[in-house]
């Protein structure tokens, strides 16, 4: 018997953050924070967001266009979390995120690798991810 898998395709986007570990822990988990940086482009926002952040627990985040004309509920349920650390989680379409946190130069890297999803190409789900972790860095270094 012969099996076949589909290898899944993994995209990577990276960061590197001036501040210090607790305030870019606090300011990626905590929701009144997260609702501040959590969007792709301008035109959209995250007007809540819910985080239980221990293995097992669910987060959600409403994305939305800010003239109501579509939106959508991120979220999913945490595997892993090592605080300051390391947090992965499975998103609701059964896709994994791993999500790395190092000390570099007196700043805080960020390398987030998530399974691509089929819909949209490569190029478009590495902006928008890269898009978003660049608005957390401006968020977080402004504050």
């Amino acid at each position: 018997m012969i099996m076949t898998t589909k290898e899944k395709t993994l995209i990577t986007v990276q960061i590197t953050v001036k501040a210090p570990i607790d305030k870019v822990w606090k300011y990626w988990t905590q929701p009144e924070h997260i609702t501040k940086w959590n969007y792709a482009n301008d035109d959209w926002h995250t007007p809540w967001a819910k985080n239980d952040l221990r293995v097992g627990g669910k987060f959600t985040a409403r994305m939305e266009a800010k003239d109501g004309s579509t939106g959508f509920d991120f979220g999913g349920e945490y595997s892993t979390v090592k605080p300051y650390e390391l947090i992965e989680y499975i998103i609701g379409d059964g896709r994994k995120v791993e999500v790395i946190f190092s000390n570099k130069d007196n700043a805080i890297n960020i390398i987030e690798t998530f399974e691509a999803e089929s819909v949209n190409s490569y190029e478009m789900q590495h902006r928008g991810w890269q898009s978003i972790l660049d608005n957390f860095k401006k968020y977080t270094e402004a504050k």
